[in-house]
């Protein structure tokens, strides 16, 4: 479903909380306000304006410092009232230095008991690279790789899909585990890229999978 701006439900001050997060990592950068006027230019400029609460003016973000933030997408939230922007970052988000504003500890985490070295399951990985190459898709972040591949076209992924594959193999046939491991995550990444580009969806394959698995395979 596409928003407009005028869709939009601004507060009694006719502001919007924004979320600004790493269109690569989805690390969140800081949380800040738009009113209609810096979104607008937001949207016309590609980077990030938003409104000051102590000094009642606009704010470009990276005006003063450099670390300027470029918009590869803006998502809304189901009542219209919250932004997410996600942003390709031109250095430090936090005036501190700190790449998030989000950097200090209440320590609750280590309060919980859990495996430090649990890594996330597969499934939630490769959602998170889907989300990340379809938004390299939408905006084209220049410098990016991914860019390049989708602006090199169709043929260039695939080409790249067989050279990895042919890795893959070589890796396998020598018995090199660790060279195994990562030619295999270079062809799940550039099998994504192919979806991507071909307008499918991780979870087309996780239903095709789930078919076959039903019929006993």
């Amino acid at each position: 479903m596409t928003i407009v701006l005028e869709d939009l439900r601004f507060d009694e001050q006719g502001l919007i909380p924004v979320v600004v997060q790493d269109a690569g990592t989805r690390q969140v950068l800081t949380v800040a306000y738009m009113n209609a006027e810096s979104l607008k230019i937001t949207l016309e400029t590609r980077e990030t304006w938003f409104w000051s609460r102590s000094r009642s003016s606009l704010w470009h973000k990276g005006e003063s410092s450099g670390n300027t933030q470029c918009v590869v997408d803006i998502l809304v939230d189901c009542d219209a009232d919250a932004l997410t922007v996600l942003v390709t970052p031109n250095g430090p988000a936090c005036h501190t230095g700190a790449q998030s504003c989000f950097h200090n500890d209440m320590g609750y985490a280590n309060s919980i008991e859990k495996d430090a070295h649990q890594e996330p399951a597969l499934g939630e990985v490769l959602k998170g690279v889907y989300e990340v190459v379809e938004s390299r898709k939408r905006g084209r972040p220049e410098g990016s790789y991914t860019t390049y591949l989708f602006n090199e076209g169709l043929d260039k992924i695939l080409k790249k899909v067989g050279e990895e594959s042919a890795e893959t193999i070589i890796a396998a046939k020598n018995d090199d585990k660790d060279a195994l491991v990562k030619e295999s995550s270079d062809l799940l990444y550039h099998l994504i890229v192919l979806l991507v580009e071909r307008g499918l969806s991780l979870d087309d394959v996780s239903a095709e999978l789930h078919g076959r698995s039903t019929k006993g395979r």
